[in-house]
């Protein structure tokens, strides 16, 4: 979701900044945004799925990367867990996000 974008009107837009707002607030949710001015970051790459078991496995795909196929591979799965963790450095603190994403509200 571009958050600057108001796809769907600005009634439709505040109402997604808002939910973005409340879904964010929750304890176990952590919304984090990567600035449209960093012009490189490793999310470039295309988007990162990784799904985590209770019996420990894995499975991850990322179709740019290693095809549209999920894998189970663990060697695979760490680069995309890599990937994903090089990502969250990049990106705005949650904290920072929440604060952008009311900032942007503000706007609308």
């Amino acid at each position: 979701m571009t958050i600057r974008r108001p796809l769907g009107g600005r009634m439709v837009h505040r109402q997604q900044l808002e939910r973005l707002l409340e879904v964010g607030r929750l304890r176990n949710v952590e919304i984090q945004v990567m600035p449209t001015d960093r012009e490189d970051h490793a999310g470039m790459g295309g988007q990162i799925e990784v799904m985590k078991f209770a019996d420990g496995g894995a499975v991850g795909r990322s179709p740019n990367q290693f095809g549209t196929r999920p894998v189970s591979d663990p060697k695979v799965i760490r680069i995309l867990e890599l990937r994903y963790g090089i990502i969250r450095s990049q990106a705005l603190t949650p904290r920072e996000s929440l604060a952008f994403i009311e900032k942007v509200l503000g706007e609308t």
